[in-house]
Parts: C-alpha cells; structure tokens; sequence
C-alpha cells in the first residue's frame, strides 16, 4: 500500500514503501498525518479503507479525489477522531488517536480546521458570532477573540458582511464564513470534505484561493474533491481514492 510522502517542490515526488514496523512517531518527526496499515471496516460489512498507509508532512497541500463512497470522507473523519479504525494506527501532529477520548479528543480538535461542504452555519447568528462562537468557546478573552475576528474575516474577504446573516449571503460567501470558523483559532491542519461542491467554478476557485493562502502560512491542508478541472488548475498531489485503496497521482497545471 502507498505511503504518501509528499515534498513541497514544483514536481512533487512520492516514494512507496511497505512499513516494516509500526512505530510511535517522535516528537520532532515533520510528518502531520501518519496513517500505520488503516483498515475502516463498517457493522454492515462495507469496507471504506483498507490497510492504507499514508504519511504527509507538515506544510503539505494534498487532494483527495475520487467517487462517491470510494472512502475520502471516512479518512478525513479519521483525522479528528470522529470515526476510528478497525485496524491499525492514525497520528496527527505526533498524536495517538487511539488513546484520545471526551475531553482530550475535544481538546485535541482544536488544532484542526474542519470545513464541511453544507456549511453547517447557524442561521440565527451573524457572520462574526458565527465565527466568534469558536473562540468563546475555547475561552480567549473578548480582546484576543476581537482581533483574530477581525484579521480572520479580512483574509476571507468578509470583513464588510459581519453583521449579515447567512441567509443574507451567497452560497460562495456562505462556504467562506465555513472557513473562517475553521481557521479562526490558526489551527496546524485544514481538512476540507468536497468544500466546493455546491459552488459554482468562480466561487471554487475563490475557495481555493483561500486554501493555498493558508498553506503558504504554513498550514497543512488536505482537501477532498469530485471538481478534477478545479484540481488541474492547482500544482499540488494528488492520491485518488479508489475501493478503500490509494492511488497517487500528479496534478497537471492548464
């Protein structure tokens, strides 16, 4: 199975080997996300992955393609704990997943931006309550949640819309309020499940945009993603998703 070791150059290169042991990553280990021979098998049978082993390094801008079903989404949920594996080991930024539960699992995703296709805003709240809401809930004070609101809303390009609503908003403006809530505590890692799907090709791009400025800040971002054009336009990897196995891929640049 491949393991994904993904440098940030012009051409990314990849190097497949099989592990010859588990091991415990070390405290100063570059890799963001290890996989260790993942297997996610469901009650019903269904087999989402099966023994992946996939390694990206800290910095790292990845795509994960593929159909409906193929498994993208349950490996995303396994970056934050929302579903663990029937086999095998997942590490986060040196994490153990496996031995995260209730408050520590809690604390833990703090240091992830999750972005969901559906927004998943809360209607009767303003842009900056919204977004805000992430951080009265992690206990910053009112001055710090102030200016990480501010800076947050102007690098998405909604500064002048925080006092609007969600269904005030376009659906592109929508899914950027999602990011911003994501991003607002400057988490390490951006995980993204399908974050354009309901967007039209300018708003994906807008989207995007957003997703490789973040990377240049220095945060490692795994995207998955139906949109091939969307991911021709950008020079990062990309590993498809295909019958709970991995496929590495190159993206080609228009």
């Amino acid at each position: 199975m491949p393991v994904l070791i993904a440098n940030k150059t012009t051409e990314p290169s990849f190097q497949l080997h099989q592990p010859e042991t588990e091991q415990q990553p070390s405290a100063s280990t570059a890799a963001m996300v290890q996989l260790q021979s993942v297997t996610k098998t469901y009650a019903n049978g269904c087999h989402a992955l099966v023994d992946v082993n996939l390694e990206i390094k800290k910095g790292d801008f990845l795509f994960l393609t593929g159909a409906s079903g193929s498994g993208k989404s349950t490996l995303l949920k396994l970056l934050y704990g929302h579903e663990l594996p029937t086999l095998g080991k997942v590490f986060v930024d040196g994490c153990d997943l496996s031995r995260l539960f209730g408050d520590r699992l809690s604390i833990f995703r703090r240091r992830i931006g999750i972005v969901f296709q559906d927004y998943k805003l809360i209607p009767q709240r303003t842009v900056a309550e919204n977004v805000k809401f992430v951080l009265l809930a992690q206990g910053y004070t009112r001055k710090e949640i102030q200016r990480r609101l501010e800076a947050t809303l102007k690098l998405v390009g909604l500064l002048a819309k925080a006092d609007c609503f969600p269904d005030q908003l376009s659906g592109g403006e929508q899914q950027r309020v999602s990011i911003a809530r994501a991003i607002v505590g400057t988490p390490p890692l951006i995980v993204a499940d399908e974050p354009t799907g309901n967007l039209d090709p300018d708003n994906s791009w807008q989207v995007l945009q957003i997703f490789q400025k973040l990377n240049n800040f220095g945060a490692t971002v795994i995207i998955t993603t139906h949109d091939e054009q969307l991911v021709r336009r950008c020079n990062h990897p990309v590993v498809q998703v295909r019958g709970g196995k991995l496929y590495q891929k190159l993206s080609v640049v228009n």
